[in-house]
């Protein structure tokens, strides 16, 4: 039985008065891939900010390493071993590639050059594009330098906002090819994707958003062949 990384009850999250987070529980296993998935407007992000410090929850706990982060700062949250990799990427497009990786690892001290080199061999094409503006590279590179830049902070888990957003199915398919190299390198993944088919393929376990609450959860292959989850969000019949 894996270790439980991270303990999310009774979690809410609101904007203005209008609730985007209904009182949640979920838990994400350590070494494990696992997914929200849902609609636009589920509250996936929603979550993924409240952990990660952004967003302060109304209620609830978030046990991560046995501590409760629930309200603590971004910069403490980091340095705690949790990162993000945001939606739409927000890479720095006037830095270069290697810049681009040092920032993620502001929060550390010592050496980064194990982990630079470490980075460009999951990412070959980013080795290539060393010094290349950031902004000048493809959406499917920009997502890999999103993803090495939260790996330089040696996160125990890393959260994932829509990592496929915006890519060419070929590129998708790498990109969660990677996300699985990742998780056997021995970091924990939390993914949020709208692409509920190859979140799915992808996670060890699953959780369906729907407004702000979670309606349905089981193992990923389960939950590929929920007759519910394959008529909402896998295009298929019941």
């Amino acid at each position: 039985m894996s270790k439980i990384l991270l303990e999310v009850s009774g979690l809410k999250v609101s904007y203005g008065g209008i609730e985007a987070v209904k009182n949640i529980n979920f838990s994400v296993p350590e070494g494990k891939v696992v997914t929200l998935v849902g609609s636009n407007g589920a509250g996936k992000s929603s979550t993924l900010r409240a952990i990660a410090g952004l967003e302060k929850p109304v209620s609830g706990e978030i046990v991560f390493n046995g501590e409760n982060i629930a309200g603590l700062s971004t910069d403490s949250i980091v340095t705690r071993g949790i990162t993000l990799v945001p939606e739409g990427r927000r890479v720095f497009s006037n830095l270069s590639v290697e810049e681009n990786l040092k920032i993620g690892a502001y929060m550390r001290s010592g050496s980064i050059e194990e982990d630079l080199n470490w980075v460009y061999k999951l990412f070959p094409r980013l080795k290539e594009r060393t010094w290349q503006m950031a902004g000048t590279l493809s959406g499917g590179e920009q997502q890999m330098l999103a993803i090495g830049r939260a790996l330089m902070s040696k996160p125990k888990l890393i959260m994932m906002d829509e990592p496929s957003l915006g890519l060419a199915p070929i590129i998708v398919s790498s990109v969660f090819d990677i996300i699985k190299d990742i998780c056997k390198m021995g970091v924990t993944i939390l993914l949020v994707e709208q692409n509920a088919n190859m979140a799915l393929q992808a996670a060890d376990k699953g959780y369906v958003m729907e407004t702000g609450k979670i309606t349905i959860e089981g193992n990923g292959n389960d939950l590929l062949e929920n007759d519910d989850v394959k008529a909402a969000y896998l295009g298929r019949a019941r």
